[in-house]
This record gives C-alpha cells, sequence and structure tokens, in this order.
C-alpha cells in the first residue's frame, strides 16, 4: 500500500504550486516577452514554446527569447526588463484552470485549508493572486521572500504546514514541474504532478515519481475524499 493511499481522507491541507498547476498563467508571459521582443526588433515566438518554459522562471524565458548565459552583463539588463515589463501585466491574462474553482470550492466546503508554494517572487505573486480573487481564500502563500530556500528544498512547503497547522503528512501538494515533486518528496508530502501544466513536450512526467499523475484539475477531487 502506497502512503499516498494510506493517508487518502486524512488530509488536513492541499497546497498548490501557482503558475501552470492552480492557475494559467502562460498569456502574461506570451505578451510579456513578444512585447519585449518586439521593443529589439525581434519577431514574436510561438506562444507554445514560451507556454512550455514558464515554469523555469525569467532565466530561462529570458534565455529563450535572447539568448546568452545568467550572469552576463546583457542577459541581466534583459532579464531585469523582462520583469519590469511583466510586472505592468501580472494577472491581466490570467485565469484559474478549467475546473480549478470546483476544486477549491470542495476543498473549502470540507473544511480543507488551500494554499500556495510558489517560486514566484512575493511582489508578483501577491498581485495575481488578488486578481484571481484568492487573496482572501487561500490560507497560506509562500514565496522565495519568505524562505532562506527555494523548491525544490522543501523549506517552503513545511513552512506551509505549519502555518496552516497541519503536519507534513496531512498535506498533499500539486505541482507542474520536476522541483514540485522533489520538494514534496523531501517534505514527506503526498505529491501530485500536474500534467495539464507548463511541461516541455520531451518531459516523462513519469520519471518524476509523483505519488499521483492527473490530467485535469477536478481530478484532485478524488484524492481528498
Amino acid at each position: 500500500m502506497t502512503k499516498a493511499s494510506t493517508l487518502q481522507g486524512q488530509f488536513k491541507s492541499v497546497l498548490f504550486d501557482l503558475d501552470g498547476t492552480l492557475a494559467d498563467t502562460s498569456d502574461d508571459f506570451v505578451f510579456v516577452l513578444n512585447k519585449q521582443r518586439q521593443l529589439h526588433n525581434l519577431p514574436a515566438l510561438p506562444a507554445g514554446s514560451i507556454r512550455s518554459t514558464v515554469s523555469d522562471g525569467a532565466r530561462a524565458l529570458t534565455k529563450l527569447a535572447f539568448g546568452g548565459s545568467p550572469g552576463e552583463k546583457l542577459f541581466e539588463a534583459r532579464r531585469e526588463e523582462l520583469l519590469a515589463l511583466y510586472l505592468q501585466e501580472v494577472g491581466n491574462n490570467s485565469s484559474l484552470f478549467s475546473g480549478m474553482d470546483d476544486v477549491l470550492q470542495h476543498l473549502e466546503k470540507l473544511g480543507l485549508s488551500w494554499g500556495v508554494v510558489t517560486n514566484k517572487p512575493k511582489k508578483y505573486a501577491d498581485i495575481l493572486m488578488s486578481k484571481l480573487d484568492l487573496d482572501t481564500r487561500c490560507s497560506v502563500l509562500v514565496c522565495p521572500d519568505d524562505v532562506a530556500q527555494a523548491k525544490p528544498h522543501p523549506e517552503g512547503l513545511l513552512l506551509a504546514a505549519k502555518t496552516v497547522g497541519a503536519s507534513a503528512t496531512q498535506c498533499l501538494y500539486a505541482g507542474d514541474h520536476i522541483r514540485d515533486i522533489e520538494a514534496g518528496h523531501a517534505a514527506d508530502m503526498v505529491t501530485v504532478a500536474a500534467s495539464y501544466g507548463y511541461i516541455h513536450p520531451n518531459e516523462d512526467v513519469k520519471a518524476w515519481n509523483a505519488h499521483h499523475i492527473i490530467d485535469h484539475p477536478l481530478e484532485i477531487i478524488s484524492l481528498v475524499n
């Protein structure tokens, strides 16, 4: 019997990664990255290539759009420019994934807390959560600003569990990147790989060894009932 099946029905909290798991934010990044490329007289990139890179962060998006390597002066200037443009657009083209609000309402009806543990810096995450009308519903939001080590280190997940008054083994964590699953395992939580998220076409989600793989947010409901 797996840990996941042993704990089914005994969760106190469900935690989510933000971009690509809880919320579909890719259109924000498609708009911003192509706006930035336009500023530098470059053609637009396909939305799909941007979408599959979103969960890798600003450095990966900068590399996708302009090449170069982190630490290089021009690369860092482009990254800072990207972040400044993104700050103006956070949440303008974002929404919850289809079915996710039903999931959150179900958790709330069951009396389970839910929260977010993300590698998205707080100044962006706060705006996004507010625009999605989730800021007053969410029990905990943990960003890199709140911890010494971001995911895949488990510190953020453990802080979230402590904040909602649950042990790690009473929490389920869902994410769309291998670092989410690694962090969840390290924290001793039940892990869920969101295959509907921002995953590279050549990525093998099964290789992440999550306790569960889901193809749609609504599948979370069956895991907590």
